[in-house]
């Protein structure tokens, strides 16, 4: 059985850090293509940056130069380190898995993220 669980999000100030973590059972890395996602009030989940199993990452636009994905086999952990934080980075964050094969789809609860002075 999969289960994604998030942690580390919280409330920090425009220009600090937060590193999310995504520990996943139940998940093979080589298999699945890790992501995470946002989801701000009253809009729709985007997709915030991605790593493949062969381990290719790429990012949205908006948060390209701040945020890094990378992931810890051992752990079987996705992290988000996210750099220079702003406003408009508000948002539940939520892991996302997808075999690379079948298709399967998994998603964690989500965890806050809120940027404000």
């Amino acid at each position: 059985q999969v289960q994604l669980v998030e942690s580390g999000g919280g409330l920090v100030q425009p220009g600090g850090s937060l590193r999310l973590s995504c520990a996943a059972s139940g998940v093979i890395f080589s298999m699945h293509d890790m992501g995470w996602y946002r989801q701000a009030p009253g809009k729709q989940r985007e997709l915030v940056a991605v790593i493949t199993s062969g381990g290719s990452t790429n990012y949205a636009d908006s948060v390209k130069g701040r945020f890094i994905i990378s992931g810890d086999n051992a752990k079987n952990t996705v992290y988000l380190q996210m750099n220079s934080l702003k406003p408009e980075d508000t948002a539940v964050y939520y892991c996302k898995a997808q075999h690379r094969t079948r298709g399967y789809v998994y998603w964690g609860q989500g965890t806050q993220v809120t940027v404000s002075s």
